[in-house]
């Protein structure tokens, strides 16, 4: 035994001498290598030395803490173990930065930040001349630097900001700031800081964009945080046993600290000082009463084309989601004849569904009218049910719509990121505001119908703005969406409901969402028309069912195999919170209480009665729901599910 104890520690001293040779080998090397140079692209003028910029747009990913009582260095290591939990939302980069409070003796504040970026251009004349001073030989002519790094400070850097945003009107709020002190980066994004740097908490309501941030004031020892107005970007708020408040951008992250969780209400702001949600927005279309405009076709049609324009603010290859819908395939078409007149470079086109589907035959139509550059995906139900785990996963739901849908625009985003593209356009909200689902057709009048829009549009963030976010952000993939533009908004809204009735049979308002077909339906400045007219007058195709009938079908046989009729008749204990009411919800639940299993987060998810997509109130409409529901049936998300209305009804409860 003594003798091969001695053999053992005779080896390891041998590798531990051959490891320091290697390591001082290595040295001289290093020692003797000349200075570091910027690689030159073989495309570029002899000498030109260049790196990518990374300029910070929409989509990424935020952290925040307030008040936490772990010491620096735990809660770095904390606040990083945290983040990489939603690093698919920013894999080009990350940072964070800790305070220690003022007021609180033995707490720390800190943000941290997971980056999307996306690539540009800007010069930076004192990189530029540090570099000339170590490489005097060389052409500096044209060097390109890192931008946009968060988190971003303001000048006194006393205020630091995460945020995952897309600013449009920050030009004019670096215009008419009072400090002319040029700005630390060329990031949108960094108006945010200068802006409540100046005004404080008024700052939020200030902005037009999509946004979602935490600030932390080491001056004042206090954390600001605020959402935008509908809530297309994620955002929610913990609270820790140790009294500490969290913010992130999903809720994965929080989870892990914090007994209780909710989303960040959308339209709100949040304040260390107050301790209290704050609401800005509150415009008043939210009561019937105000929302009397008459119908402006010309007006819709030219505040659309301006809510587009601003989304156009990139500096890479982008995309516009086609589904071959009325919505999406408006915005493909606004943005291709912006493109020429503007003469940008041409978008990208992508599509997904089962082979044959209704979405990929009048994508493909609208495509090859507009002249994209047009990408077809196909999946299959197999391929749809293995990916439903990563999608309640990634979403944060087991609402089932919200999964039927999630599920072919999760794969989706996949195939577009493999691509290259990191951002894309799409078409959610114009239901919401035109009353575009088919259970519309049973409301009862304009005011009515105006009501269960005010509801649906303040449900977004709970659905299809998660969905647009979350199933793209999986994949680093930044969503934008036109139509909930705060200006378009208001055009929309303050529409008296009674255009937005749906009179079947009639010359006008025969369909859903008439008013906005028939603004667009003309020819551009191109001459040509703006969409085909078996397009543009379309039936409305709910996501889930356009790419195929056979996907929702498909999935709730599966659900019905897994999930057999004991199981399904204990929902009500198995689940006390939202219990399921089909076996396809069972399923879904299951997953996410394998994924979320707490309290908290099963709250964070709605529940109620709905057909169709519909809140609870406008189950009350039609006499069959209201019985279906009182007797305990299922009714069902499909837009075929409404009896006398889908060209494809088929019965489902």
């Amino acid at each position: 035994d003594r003798g091969l104890s001695f053999t053992a520690m005779a080896a390891q001293a041998g590798r531990f001498a051959l490891t320091a040779v290697c390591l001082a080998v290595l040295l001289c090397a290093v020692v003797a290598m000349p200075p570091a140079r910027l690689l030159q692209p073989t495309n570029a003028p002899s000498g030109r030395l260049c790196t990518p910029t990374m300029r910070l747009k929409g989509g990424c990913g935020f952290l925040g803490v307030y008040g936490s009582v772990l010491e620096p260095l735990s809660l770095r290591f904390k606040m990083m173990k945290l983040a990489r939990l939603m690093r698919h939302r920013g894999p080009d980069g990350g940072g964070i930065h800790i305070v220690e409070s003022k007021d609180k003796p033995g707490r720390h504040h800190s943000i941290a930040h997971e980056r999307l970026a996306i690539v540009g251009v800007q010069d930076d004349p004192e990189m530029k001349k540090e570099l000339e001073q170590d490489d005097p030989g060389g052409d500096h002519s044209k060097l390109h630097t890192l931008t946009g790094n968060q988190p971003l400070f303001n000048h006194k850097k006393t205020k630091s900001l995460s945020i995952n945003g897309e600013i449009y009107n920050y030009k004019d709020i670096k215009k008419n700031l009072k400090d002319k002190t040029p700005w630390n980066t060329a990031s949108d994004c960094e108006s945010v800081i200068h802006l409540y740097e100046e005004i404080g908490v008024e700052v939020a309501e200030k902005l037009d964009g999509d946004f979602a941030f935490v600030i932390l004031d080491q001056e004042n020892d206090e954390i600001y945080a605020a959402r935008d107005p509908v809530g297309v970007a994620s955002m929610y708020v913990g609270w820790a046993a140790d009294g500490g408040i969290w913010f992130g951008s999903e809720m994965k992250c929080l989870l892990p600290e914090c007994d209780k969780v909710e989303q960040f209400p959308p339209g709100h702001y949040w304040s260390s000082k107050d301790r209290k949600f704050v609401r800005y927005y509150f415009p008043a279309w939210n009561d019937a009463k105000f929302a009397t405009a008459k119908l402006d076709l010309p007006k819709i049609k030219a505040d659309f084309e301006r809510a587009v324009d601003k989304r156009l603010m990139t500096d890479v290859p982008y995309g516009v989601l086609l589904s071959g819908g009325l919505d999406s395939s408006l915005v493909a078409s606004v943005v291709v004849k912006m493109c020429k007149a503007q003469k940008r470079n041409m978008p990208s086109t992508f599509s997904i569904g089962l082979v044959g589907s209704p979405d990929l035959i009048n994508a493909r139509k609208v495509a090859l009218q507009l002249g994209t550059d047009h990408h077809e995906f196909h999946f299959t139900v197999q391929e749809g049910i293995d990916a439903v785990q990563d999608v309640i996963y990634h979403l944060e739901t087991y609402d089932v719509t919200t999964i039927r849908a999630g599920t072919p625009m999760f794969i989706l985003a996949r195939k577009i990121k493999a691509l290259g593209v990191k951002m894309v356009i799409s078409g959610e909200g114009a239901d919401e505001e035109f009353g575009g689902y088919l259970y519309f057709h049973k409301a009862p009048n304009g005011q009515d119908l105006h009501e269960e829009c005010v509801r649906k549009f303040h449900d977004l963030h709970k659905f299809d703005c998660l969905r647009a976010n979350k199933a793209t952000m999986a994949w680093g993939v930044e969503a934008r969406v036109p139509f909930l533009d705060k200006d378009f908004l208001d055009t929309a809204m303050f529409l008296d409901g009674k255009y937005k009735m749906i009179h079947k049979g009639e010359k006008t308002q025969f369909i859903e969402k008439w008013a906005v077909r028939e603004a667009f339906n003309c020819k551009g400045s191109d001459g040509e028309e703006y969409l085909p007219q078996e397009v543009l007058f379309r039936q409305k195709e709910q996501f889930s069912d356009g790419v195929g009938y056979d996907w929702i079908d498909g999935l709730k046989d599966h659900c019905s195999r897994v999930v057999d009729d004991y199981m399904f008749s204990i929902r009500a204990e198995r689940f006390p919170i939202n219990p399921p009411s089909t076996k396809e919800g069972y399923y879904a639940r299951m997953i996410f209480e394998q994924l979320f299993p707490s309290k908290a987060a099963a709250l964070t998810v709605p529940g109620g009665p709905s057909v169709a997509c519909s809140t609870a109130k406008a189950v009350e409409w039609d006499e069959a729901w209201k019985k279906a529901y009182a007797e305990g049936s299922m009714l069902d998300q499909s837009g075929r599910s409404v009896e006398g209305v889908h060209e494809q009804h088929k019965k489902a409860f």
